[in-house]
């Protein structure tokens, strides 16, 4: 089911930091620029990740199938270095399983974190009923593999039928609905951490070996170390991979499983918006690179930028293609091998091992969520209300029966030989199971009316405004209705070449959709653009004849010709007072309506040019016709019939 979502762009770069050639049209963010991490942008390698990985899948059943013993002998061929009398081997299963889903569960984390200090769960009282339905989610689905494994040697496994499989999930809930909210999305995000979280906790506490405490306590320390660099704010992404290596070792040496390092050291970098003073100290940099290029300016200048982004951006923007496009179908690849012989076949479907995985998935999952969820929200009288709608509970709740990654884990470590065929075959089966009921829930909903849509997917929990100061039809430049259901507002440039390209997307838009009304706000990146001050004083000067969007258009179909007698020309072909036009202008008289909104964007946290905001909740991805068209109609406008 398509619900159309926005998926951003793949190049061109977001008008902040000094002049770059614009290129094709990208349609990307500040944001999306910035944080390739960020909600939107993790979302475009979503899709693509998980075919890939259903891929790996598939290649891995039919080597286990045909090689004829080569899959297990080539995953069990052994690996190590020694250093002095220190040695570490392992399997290549093992760096695959221990090594690089430490690094992946890092990414993860990341983007948790990343959600945590800027998205949706920056409210914190939004976060305890994911989280709580998260538990609930776990808790229900190994009472289902405890009941039907009761007194029997199989019980071990009850980890196994526990955690959902971030990546998985997130990546097949992109392909078999296209296009659903972000908090939605947002939303199984939460639940799959807080349960990768306890389930790591729970492979460290029971599936791990005896405990060496002088080589834990190393990784402890290293782990300190990394606290510190964090304090410090160093953004370099290979101190944090020197560190991570270094503390990874003794974690495994220790005998405690160290998955869950990854995890941690992710939730631990921390994400904010790139402050304006900081950017215009790396404009400064770049400037000076531009008038002397030596390697000491190119390399002050490189640092500058990276100083103006938080450590979670830029490891994002390294590290996401990775964990998606690489370790997850390597770890697919190594786990999800299973010789399908008939005898296999016909003992999983009375197998308690495969039934308490498949049942504890599929029913357990969406049961234990739903039911969670719901009942916190009754006993809180509404405190913490529903983040989403029915059909968004049901529907995440459904897919997040995805164990994969975690499960095969997990089942690794719990069992050998047939169990840990039969369990294998419980978890891919309650993959395929989960997200047929899934897409069904999405396909149903998607049937509903536009309003009735949006009800089932969000529910009434009200939207987390981004927009510090509303908009006031008194004082804002507002084309449309001023009484609109859905308001768009950008942050824009006269000069930035990106607000120049968004502007038809701008125009085109309010031609097709009803009941909307586009508010312009000023902010003129100075140390970049030399004209956009007086570009914007100049359309303040026209506001004051009645023609600010007559200047506005003009302005922005002529962004390489703003100098004075450029805009003296623009104010006669408006017809205007030019002696009027020119004296206010000289006298910068609108310089304090646009200091007014400089002042509402770094209120609001905006550093870059354009950013949207859809009914006060900001535009993360891009601002191509068809994603702003979603966004806004998602908001509430409506599409007007097609001339």
């Amino acid at each position: 089911m398509r619900f159309t979502v926005p998926v951003a762009a793949e190049d061109g770069e977001e008008d902040q930091v000094g002049e770059v050639s614009t290129g094709a049209f990208s349609g990307r963010t500040a944001w999306v620029r910035s944080i390739p991490g960020a909600v939107l942008g993790f979302l475009g390698t979503e899709s693509g990740s998980a075919r890939i990985l259903l891929g790996a899948t598939v290649v891995a059943l039919l080597w286990a199938n045909l090689g004829a013993g080569s899959y297990e002998a080539f995953w069990e061929t052994p690996l190590g270095f020694s250093l002095g009398s220190a040695e570490l081997s392992l399997t290549l299963h093992e760096w695959l399983n221990s090594g690089l889903m430490t690094f992946f569960f890092f990414v993860v984390g990341l983007e948790a974190r990343r959600e945590f200090d800027l998205g949706e769960l920056r409210e914190r009282a939004r976060v305890t009923l994911p989280l709580l339905a998260g538990i609930g989610g776990m808790a229900v689905p190994v009472a289902v593999y405890l009941l039907l494994n009761a007194g029997q040697e199989s019980v071990v496994g009850w980890g196994t039928a526990m955690s959902t499989d971030t990546a998985f999930a997130l990546g097949l809930l992109a392909m078999v609905a296209r296009g659903l909210p972000e908090r939605v999305r947002v939303f199984l995000l939460t639940v799959a951490v807080v349960d990768d979280f306890v389930a790591l906790v729970v492979i460290t506490l029971a599936y791990s070996g005896a405990v060496r405490v002088a080589p834990l306590l190393v990784a402890v320390g290293v782990f300190a170390v990394v606290v510190v660099v964090r304090f410090l704010r160093i953004r370099r992404a290979w101190v944090y991979l020197l560190l991570g290596v270094v503390a990874w070792v003794p974690l495994q040496a220790s005998g405690v499983e160290p998955v869950v390092l990854g995890l941690a050291l992710g939730l631990l970098t921390t994400a904010y918006v790139p402050d304006r003073d900081d950017l215009e100290r790396a404009t400064d940099l770049v400037r000076l690179f531009r008038e002397q290029p030596t390697s000491q300016l190119a390399r002050s200048a490189q640092v500058g930028v990276a100083r103006a982004l938080s450590p979670n951006e830029l490891l994002q923007q390294r590290f996401d293609p990775w964990a998606g496009y690489v370790i997850v179908p390597l770890f697919a690849l190594a786990n999800a091998g299973v010789t399908l012989s008939p005898g296999l076949l016909a003992g999983a479907v009375t197998s308690p091992i495969t039934l308490g995985i498949l049942l504890g998935y599929v029913l357990g999952k969406p049961l234990g969520m739903v039911g969670t969820a719901w009942l916190v929200s009754r006993l809180s009288r509404g405190r913490l209300p529903l983040p989403v709608g029915w059909a968004g509970l049901l529907g995440t709740g459904s897919i997040a029966g995805i164990g994969f990654t975690v499960a095969l884990l997990v089942a690794g470590l719990a069992f050998t030989g047939s169990d840990l065929a039969e369990a294998k075959l419980g978890v891919l089966a309650a993959a395929v199971v989960s997200t047929a009921l899934s897409a069904t829930v999405f396909k149903v909903t998607g049937r509903l009316s536009p309003a009735r849509r949006t009800r089932a997917l969000l529910g009434s929990t009200e939207t987390l405004v981004d927009l510090t100061v509303p908009v006031d039809p008194g004082v804002d430049h507002v084309r449309g209705p001023e009484r609109a259901v859905v308001t768009l507002v950008e942050y824009g440039d006269f000069e930035c070449p990106y607000c120049g390209q968004a502007e038809p997307v701008v125009r085109d838009l309010i031609a097709s959709v009803g009941d909307l009304r586009y508010v312009f706000r000023h902010l003129p990146l100075t140390d970049v653009h030399p004209h956009a001050q007086l570009s914007a004083e100049a359309a303040e000067a026209a506001a004051r004849q009645d023609a600010f969007w007559g200047m506005h258009d003009l302005l922005m179909d002529h962004q390489a010709a703003l100098r004075p007698a450029d805009l003296h020309r623009y104010a006669a072909d408006l017809g205007l007072d030019v002696d009027r036009f020119a004296d206010d202008l000289r006298q910068h008289v609108g310089a304090d309506r646009v200091a007014r909104d400089v002042a509402s964007a770094a209120d609001s946290g905006v550093s870059g040019t354009p950013t949207f905001f859809v009914n006060g909740r900001r535009q993360y991805g891009a601002y191509d016709l068809e994603t702003l068209t979603t966004a806004v109609v998602q908001a509430g406008a409506v599409r007007l019939p097609v001339a």
